[in-house]
């Protein structure tokens, strides 16, 4: 398969154990993550040539973040190391039943959020690569950061690569003068396929659709096509819109499906009931990267939804952010699988 490159910021994950709230014992889970290198680790995962782009800083715990990922199988020898920053932190409280799920960030003068226009050649990263992924998280945490994505959308689209972004809209993290939809809005116009759920596509680019409710938690299909429809109509470049629809019955019970309208026409994916969620953080970029790959790999765009579902939805079994499972275990749940029997 052609390499694929992702760009964003890797943090220090530091979590609660198990459903503890925050210090309930003296002691947090500290593991890595963050929406691009979930994508990049998960593509590795699924025998995919992947490279990731990042800055962080050059210390012990820097260093770590770049083994962890060399160790998955991805390629992070054009990552930044730098003398001066620090690696961003988020921590985790894990919800159950009626308890949400709580994230807090850390990630003021991160090694990436000082990357801007110019830190990364972008024309030598992209010359053996086809696929370039990016996310609205990193736009989203420094003028700096936004300026470096924006320029490397800009140079994969020049280049011929096909480019993806996840919209990921994070209220948290808007806070430096900008609003979304002004700079998603200059992102999406150079992508190819946009990853979403309903609410990303309302608050990242100011775009909504008859009947199509964030609060409600019920899912129409036909405003999902019609909100689809209304992003490809404001960004014609745009030729694939995947959205994810969760429904939320409880932090470890939720519903979860997805939609594409693409180039053969607007297709719904099978839907699971998922029970007992071990862990839903980097559950949407288990989703990008299955759909990553079956857009390049498998036979239409259906089962490229329909694999991509698959993989999210075993995602949610595995604590941590990366989504460690294999081809043959994706196609296995697609197939009829999910017993849960022990495999002998």
């Amino acid at each position: 398969m052609a390499k694929i490159i992702t760009f964003g910021e890797i943090m220090l994950r530091l979590k609660a154990p198990g459903q503890e709230r925050f210090f309930q014992s003296p002691g947090l889970e500290a593991t890595f993550g963050g929406g691009e290198a979930n994508v990049a680790v998960s593509l590795a995962h699924l025998g995919c040539d992947v490279s990731y782009l990042t800055a962080v800083p050059d210390n012990p715990i820097g260093r770590a973040a770049l083994a962890q990922l060399r160790g998955y199988g991805v390629d992070v020898s054009r990552c930044r190391v730098e003398k001066d920053g620090r690696l961003g932190i988020y921590f985790l409280e894990n919800g159950a039943c009626a308890r949400p799920s709580v994230v807090v960030y850390d990630r003021e003068e991160s090694c990436i959020s000082r990357c801007g226009a110019g830190s990364f050649d972008w024309k030598s990263i992209f010359s053996d690569a086809l696929w370039f992924h990016v996310t609205g998280i990193t736009p989203a945490i420094s003028q700096a950061a936004a300026d470096a994505t924006l320029e490397a959308v800009r140079a994969a689209q020049e280049l011929g690569l096909r480019v993806s972004v996840d919209l990921n809209y994070r209220k948290k993290l808007w806070k430096y003068g900008r609003s979304a939809p002004e700079v998603m809005g200059q992102i999406v116009s150079h992508c190819q396929v946009v990853i979403a759920n309903e609410e990303d596509i309302q608050k990242s680019l100011g775009i909504a659709a008859p009947q199509v409710d964030v609060e409600s938690g019920h899912l129409e299909e036909e405003s999902y096509r019609l909100l689809a429809q209304q992003l490809q109509k404001t960004y014609p470049n745009v030729e694939q819109v995947a959205i994810t629809l969760r429904e939320s019955h409880s932090a470890d019970n939720n519903g979860w499906s997805a939609v594409l309208l693409g180039k053969t026409g607007f297709h719904r994916s099978r839907k699971y009931q998922i029970a007992d969620i071990v862990d839903r953080v980097g559950g949407g970029d288990a989703f990008s990267a299955g759909l990553i790959y079956g857009l390049q790999e498998l036979e239409d765009e259906e089962r490229a939804l329909n694999f991509a579902v698959a993989a999210s939805c075993l995602k949610h079994t595995i604590p941590g952010d990366f989504n460690l499972t294999s081809r043959e275990e994706v196609l296995a749940l697609m197939e009829g699988g999910g017993s849960g029997r022990v495999q002998r």
